[in-house]
């Protein structure tokens, strides 16, 4: 019965990532250091945690770019700005996830989360600035729809090696910065933000998880039950994502990652 809980925590995990450009990280990290010792019989270490859920990530950012390549959402010159500092950034970080004590991690990711919660529930509320950078951008998607924006190479370069480096640190895909930045600050339209962050996503993904398997820091039996569920919940997200606001579910994921992120906290300060 575990077995078929993290197929579908899988699926829903990364259903919920590819709608927002998150990956999936931000909930598969918290539920296998909380949960993950009912499939194993032994409480999983949160390096393993990290290394697992970058390896199913490269399975949900490969589904949805899939699918993003095929509506014509990605900007591939703005992603692969963003990727020369994340990859390099991804590898650091999954580097240094060994290096913290269980608690403290389990403490920082806790309030890395609520502070996504807060941003996910802000960014509602917030304006794009009016501010024009030097470098435009103009593309035309898969329904005909031109989008034209512009940014800043040095800012763009600087976002992707403080997101990938949290990337690899947390195991998380980085969309839950990249997105409302992209959006925010340069204006680019939500669906193209969250579909280049996703192709960005993959990319820092291998060279993280490709870290913490040398590290020997990867659970593959893990990683074949959830990575099943990534590839489905990437491909339905992506779906998802470009016909709809999703704004029930942004909700349901906002909610689910404060709870997450307080059980989270409560433990690293051993209060459960």
């Amino acid at each position: 019965m575990e077995w078929v809980l993290f197929v579908f925590l899988g699926i829903a995990a990364a259903t919920f990532g590819s709608i927002v450009g998150l990956g999936g990280g931000i909930i598969i990290v918290p539920m296998l250091l909380l949960f993950g010792g009912a499939l194993t019989g032994a409480p999983i270490e949160h390096p393993v945690a990290v290394g697992v859920s970058l390896c199913v990530l490269v399975f949900t950012a490969l589904a949805s770019t899939m699918t993003y390549r095929r509506r014509k959402l990605i900007d591939y010159k703005s992603a692969l700005i963003l990727f020369v500092t994340s990859g390099p950034a991804s590898m650091l970080g999954s580097a240094l996830t060994g290096k913290f004590e269980s608690n403290n991690f389990q403490l920082s990711f806790g309030i890395f989360m609520l502070a996504m919660a807060i941003l996910l529930i802000s960014r509602e509320y917030m304006k794009p600035t009016t501010v024009s950078f030097k470098h435009s951008r103009t593309i035309t998607d898969g329904t005909g729809q031109v989008h034209t924006y512009s940014y800043s190479v040095p800012i763009l370069l600087g976002m992707g090696f403080a997101v990938g480096a949290i990337s690899g640190l947390f195991g998380i895909g980085g969309g839950s910065l990249f997105v409302p930045l992209m959006v925010l600050l340069f204006r680019f339209p939500p669906h193209v933000a969250t579909a280049t962050s996703m192709s960005v996503i993959f990319l820092s993904a291998l060279l993280g998880s490709g870290m913490h398997i040398v590290l020997g820091e990867v659970n593959w039996l893990l990683v074949l039950i959830l990575a099943p569920g990534a590839w489905i919940g990437g491909k339905l997200g992506a779906t998802i994502a470009a016909k709809m606001s999703g704004k029930s579910l942004l909700w349901l994921l906002r909610i689910t990652i404060l709870v997450l992120a307080l059980v989270m906290i409560a433990d690293g300060m051993n209060l459960l």
